[in-house]
């Protein structure tokens, strides 16, 4: 058995910050270990330093996400992971937050993945491999509807996306990315 610690930042931790993790958080009523603005590059910390990173709910509120994901993919070790949860753009929650500056969809991150229509942009020299993306799992204990709703969207993304998702707005995404250095 592998005992060996695993570094885990947990990226605008807020009240909420993970056991074990490092929490970094503008707010110094934060459980934050760390207090810096996010805004501002680069993070305190040494390049390949952390094994994993979560992002729960931060990533709408800040002003670059493309700075973001490059701060990202310098601060992960290149065989870690980075789980980023994000409000689903139709969802009532993603629009009525003042706070909010970004929306996200299903196919959000593929500017950074290699092989996807829009991975070919290539804003960024980073690359990222996605290995899942999620709806709302949390929903899978409640109403027997919502458990349908989110197997449904799970398995058929894009047809959720561009045909239901309007009508039957899920609150949010998750997305797990490992870094390609």
């Amino acid at each position: 058995m592998d005992n060996t610690k695993r570094t885990v930042l947990d990226v605008g931790c807020g009240k909420r910050k993970r056991t074990g993790a490092v929490g970094i958080d503008v707010n110094p009523r934060s459980d934050a270990d760390v207090l810096h603005d996010l805004n501002h590059f680069p993070y305190p910390f040494a390049d390949d330093h952390f094994d994993e990173i979560f992002a729960d709910n931060i990533l709408e509120h800040l002003d670059d996400v493309m700075k973001v994901m490059i701060e990202f993919n310098r601060i992960i070790k290149p065989e870690g992971v980075i789980e980023i949860t994000v409000p689903f753009y139709p969802h009532r929650n993603a629009n009525t937050d003042p706070t909010h500056k970004h929306f996200f969809g299903v196919h959000s991150f593929d500017y950074f993945i290699s092989g996807t229509s829009h991975g070919n942009f290539q804003y960024s020299s980073i690359q990222f491999r996605l290995d899942s993306v999620q709806f709302d799992n949390e929903l899978m204990k409640r109403h027997w509807f919502d458990r349908f709703l989110v197997r449904f969207a799970n398995n058929n993304k894009d047809l959720y996306e561009n045909r239901f998702a309007n009508i039957f707005p899920l609150a949010q995404l998750t997305f797990r990315l490992r870094p390609v250095k």
